[in-house]
């Protein structure tokens, strides 16, 4: 948490990279909102800080319509360097308390309840229930702002299994109604469109061009400020259009989904996928302090892929080769075993249908061939799971491997790199300012990002 006079700096500047690092409530209102609002500003003797949205809500405050708190990027310094609890947190984001309870949940990550409540009241004030609670309604609302979806719809999308218990919760939790957010008709069958804000400075035209460079026509397209693509989740189909605003600070994404159940935590995909929760600010600097001498670009974010399934895929298939040869074997394997969808474009073949592929189509050697087939069989019999570094066990999955589907599939922002051509090629090339060999460790937790800074150098 900043202490309060960096707070002040940072409300009284409206400064957006501190957007959703904390909260400002204002004791004579009642409400509390982002540092970027455009209300007029309290006094100083009027306002608390709180370092998340939910903390804030549990202290009585209700969130402001205007700047709308539900719009403001995720922190992971609320978190702090608590493993447990980032992982129970996006665990719980993810539904876990809607489709389980705490006992599951806390099987899941190998503690105990009373343990787990604890991280909870020492972080946020609250109980996981009540946290998960909390960011179902805090969804909602954003739905409820930027949506024509039926309430229904958003109770259902949000994780309610009623619209009275929707109804209830989001009038507890948010001290207003639905009905005092929607004044608009509903629409039925439009598309989706929400906005998804990110703290600057962000540096859109290097991602833009590492998607255009791994391009798979068909399940993917790339315009001039946009990114979209076919996406699967779970039983959900569709596809997603991501605009750049750089004004704003934030994606106009456009959604067309089979159903709406996973929406929440396809959003939460979309976020990942272009980095969209990374403080480059603060990366940056303790870049900078690790690695002294080496220039930095400002804003890199690290490409994510829809899946971690198919960030395996497409990493076994480029092991070894270039780029454009990858390319080549990934686009025919979307071409013959892709689903077309109504609009004409493929999906990502699933880990079943690969499975039950003999692949003879991809020419490359018989043993990269029967690695695809080995992952894909061991993905869908639930073998392996989404973490990586299990699939070491699979023959033809290497460390490089490993890394590079935990780097792209689940955006773990610590991993290095080191087998990597180009950031060999980066390092051959380096200044001699710039200390030799890098102490990467020292990198540490972002050293997917000093790698972005490496391939940054060369591409």
């Amino acid at each position: 948490m900043l202490d309060p006079r960096q707070c002040r700096s940072a409300r009284l500047a409206r400064d957006a990279r501190f957007d959703g690092h904390f909260f400002i409530a204002v004791s004579s209102t009642g409400i509390f909102c982002r540092p970027i609002c455009p209300a007029t500003l309290p006094q100083e003797r009027h306002v608390r800080y709180f370092e998340s949205a939910v903390a804030a809500s549990s202290a009585g405050f209700r969130p402001c319509l205007r700047c709308r708190p539900d719009s403001a990027p995720d922190s992971p310094a609320w978190m702090g360097t608590r493993t447990t609890l980032t992982r129970a947190t996006s665990l719980i984001d993810d539904g876990a308390l809607q489709s389980g309870n705490i006992t599951t949940l806390c099987e899941r990550l190998g503690i105990g309840e009373r343990y787990l409540r604890q991280l909870f009241q020492q972080r946020f004030g609250v109980s996981p229930k009540a946290y998960s609670l909390y960011r179902q309604c805090l969804f909602a609302k954003k739905l409820l702002h930027e949506t024509t979806l039926p309430v229904a719809d958003i109770a259902h999308a949000s994780g309610f299994a009623s619209l009275r218990r929707f109804n209830d919760a989001f009038k507890r939790q948010m001290s207003l109604t639905p009905s005092a957010i929607r004044r608009r008709r509903s629409q039925p069958g439009a598309a989706l469109n929400l906005k998804l804000a990110y703290r600057p400075p962000y540096e859109w035209e290097r991602l833009r061009h590492f998607y255009a460079l791994h391009l798979i026509e068909g399940l993917e397209w790339v315009g001039k400020g946009s990114f979209g693509r076919t996406i699967r989740y779970g039983t959900t189909t569709g596809h997603f259009e991501a605009v750049h605003d750089p004004e704003h600070h934030q994606f106009d994404v456009t959604l067309e989904l089979s159903e709406l159940g996973d929406l929440n935590a396809i959003v939460r995909q979309i976020r990942r996928m272009l980095d969209l929760d990374a403080d480059t600010r603060t990366i940056e600097d303790h870049l900078r302090q690790s690695v002294p001498g080496m220039a930095l670009a400002e804003g890199l974010r690290l490409p994510g892929a829809w899946h971690v399934f198919e960030a395996g895929i497409r990493a076994v298939l480029g092991q070894q080769i270039s780029i454009a040869a990858a390319n080549r074997l990934i686009q025919q394997l979307v071409d013959r075993l892709g689903e077309v969808d109504g609009h004409g474009h493929r999906r990502f073949p699933t880990a079943e249908t690969i499975a039950k592929s003999d692949l003879s189509f991809l020419k490359l050697p018989g043993s990269r061939r029967d690695t695809v087939r080995r992952l894909a069989t061991a993905y869908a019999s639930g073998e392996i799971g989404d973490d990586p570094h299990h699939w070491l066990s699979l023959k033809g999955i290497g460390p490089w491997t490993a890394n590079v589907v935990a780097f792209r599939g689940n955006g773990d922002p610590d991993v290095w790199l080191d087998g990597d051509v180009g950031v060999r090629r980066a390092l051959a090339a380096m200044d001699a300012s710039v200390p030799s060999p890098i102490d990467t460790a020292a990198a540490s937790p972002w050293r997917s990002y000093l790698t972005l800074q490496l391939w940054n150098q060369i591409l």
